[in-house]
């Protein structure tokens, strides 16, 4: 049984993976596909939108590849980068902040606060895990690499940071586009950033949604249930989730029973297994049959480990 550190921990085992190709999903919105699969630390998806000032990117990923993929994206449009939101602070959404602000000085990060809070606590015992691990003498040169490249995230301090606070669900004018930017706290993180975009409906969700499976580590899951009633309040047409491909209105009422039903198996202190059975069937073509077997790694570890005790 793994201890209750976080998967998040543990992924950072293994190596990085390669960013995938962008994709425009709706007029003037690009998908720059992040990467989850088992043997490799995870970056979230990414998603451009044009914008009358610039470009505004949701999430910039962990690795440096996915960061430069989004630099190439914005040299190939000609234009600049003019804003960031990040949809939380885990390190594979906000990690690649630095090196686009160091490529486009003018950026405006928004955000919300909980970084702060992260820092001083989930983050400090990560880094305090890392720098633990990197003092063993039997560390093999790979994960000592991986392991560096994370403390070199979380040394980047203020670069992480956001410029502007969103602290309640509004409408927001971003780089001369109009925006519906969301709040929800104490769901995923203490602090989760939605973007609406009333123009095309598209909605990125942030690790509010994910796939193969929910990711607990840092959630308080029922919570996270009510948060995502409020999504479907929204008028989407699309959703594009934190990990995973975008998601029909259909697909997300899909997600939302799977999501129900599984806290409610943990809950009722169904086995690891049956959770995981579950979850798959209920879930149905979202998760695709060579991705099963991972799922069933995931939640063997979240259902006993966070499912079950929540926040």
């Amino acid at each position: 049984m793994m201890p209750r550190k976080t998967i998040l921990v543990v992924m950072a085992m293994f190596a990085a993976a390669a960013p995938g190709r962008a994709g425009e999903i709706a007029d003037g919105i690009h998908l720059l596909p992040g990467r989850f699969v088992q043997g490799s630390q995870p970056d979230g998806n990414t998603v451009v939108l044009e914008a009358p000032s610039g470009l505004i990117v949701v999430d910039t990923g962990r690795h440096p590849a996915h960061a430069q993929a989004i630099l190439d994206f914005a040299a190939r449009a000609r234009r600049p980068v003019a804003a960031i939101v990040n949809t939380h602070w885990h390190l594979d959404h906000l990690g690649g902040n630095p090196r686009v602000r160091r490529a486009h000085p003018g950026v405006r990060v928004w955000a919300s606060d909980a970084l702060a809070g992260a820092m001083t606590g989930f983050l400090a015992d990560y880094r305090a895990h890392l720098e633990g691990a990197l003092a063993r003498a039997d560390l093999d040169t790979l994960a000592a690499a991986t392991m560096r490249a994370e403390l070199a995230i979380l040394d980047q301090g203020d670069a992480l940071a956001p410029d502007e606070i969103v602290a309640a669900t509004g409408a927001r004018t971003i780089a001369g586009r109009e925006l519906v930017l969301g709040l929800e706290t104490r769901a995923v993180t203490d602090g989760d950033v939605w973007l609406f975009d009333p123009a095309t409906r598209v909605l990125v969700a942030g690790d509010l949604v994910t796939l193969p499976v929910p990711l607990p580590d840092t959630a308080c899951p029922r919570r996270w249930q009510a948060a995502l009633a409020r999504l479907a309040e929204v008028d989407f047409a699309l959703l594009v989730p934190g990990h995973g491909p975008v998601l029909t209105r259909e697909d997300f009422a899909r997600y939302r029973t799977a999501f129900g039903n599984l806290l409610d198996r943990a809950a009722a202190d169904s086995s690891s297994t049956a959770c995981a059975e579950g979850w798959l069937h209920d879930i149905g073509p979202l998760v695709p049959a060579d991705e099963h077997a991972f799922a069933r790694i995931l939640l063997d570890y979240y259902v006993d480990n966070h499912l079950r005790t929540g926040r």
